[in-house]
C-alpha cells in the first residue's frame, strides 16, 4: 500500500482516479445488453417501505431537484434520451426508460462502492473524503432512479392496457 502525503499530489491522483472510475464503468455499464437487466428486474425493485417511489417525494423532495442534475446524455450522447419522454408514451420506449433506469441506478451504486479504492493510496482522512464525496455525488442519482422506476412501471403498465384494449376493440 502506497500512502501519497503531499496534498497536491494526492489531490491530482484522486481526481485522476475518480475520473477514470467514472468514465470506465460507465462506459463498462454500458456495455451491459439490455436483457441483462430485464433479467435482473428483481434486484430493482422498490422496497415496500418505498411505496412505488412515493417514499422518496415524501421524504427527499426528489420532484423538487431532480431536474436540476446533470444527465448522462449531456456527458454521453450515445445514452438513452429521456427528453422524448413527453411525446413518446408507447409501450416498447417505456419499457426501454425502465430499463434504463436499472442502468443508471447499477452505474451509480458501481460508482459509489469503488470509493473504496482510495483507502490505497490516500492516508485515512482523504480516504473518508472520497467516501464521502462519492456518497454525495452518487446517491441523488439512485434516489432519482428509484423515484422515477415505478412511475414509469404504472405508465408503460398503462400503456400497455390500453394498446390491449384497442386491438381488441379492432377485432
Amino acid at each position: 500500500m502506497l500512502i501519497i502525503t503531499h496534498p497536491i499530489m494526492l489531490l491530482l491522483v484522486d481526481i485522476l482516479a475518480w475520473g477514470c472510475l467514472h468514465l470506465g464503468i460507465s462506459w463498462g455499464i454500458r456495455q451491459v445488453p439490455l436483457a441483462f437487466f430485464a433479467a435482473h428486474a428483481a434486484w430493482f425493485r422498490s422496497f415496500s417501505f418505498e411505496k412505488e417511489g412515493k417514499f422518496w417525494q415524501t421524504y427527499v423532495r426528489v420532484a423538487r431537484w431532480k431536474d436540476r442534475l446533470p444527465e448522462g446524455t449531456q456527458i454521453d450522447s450515445r445514452g438513452f434520451d429521456k427528453s422524448r419522454m413527453t411525446k413518446r408514451k408507447e409501450g416498447a420506449y417505456l419499457y426501454q426508460f425502465m430499463l434504463e433506469t436499472c442502468r443508471a441506478e447499477l452505474t451509480h451504486w458501481l460508482l459509489l462502492f469503488a470509493a473504496g479504492v482510495f483507502f490505497l493510496w490516500n492516508p485515512m482522512w482523504a480516504a473518508l473524503l472520497n467516501c464521502v464525496y462519492a456518497l454525495l455525488v452518487n446517491l441523488p442519482f439512485i434516489l432519482i432512479q428509484r423515484y422515477n422506476r415505478p412511475r414509469v412501471r404504472r405508465l408503460y403498465h398503462r400503456s400497455s392496457a390500453m394498446q390491449t384494449s384497442a386491438s381488441l376493440q379492432e377485432n
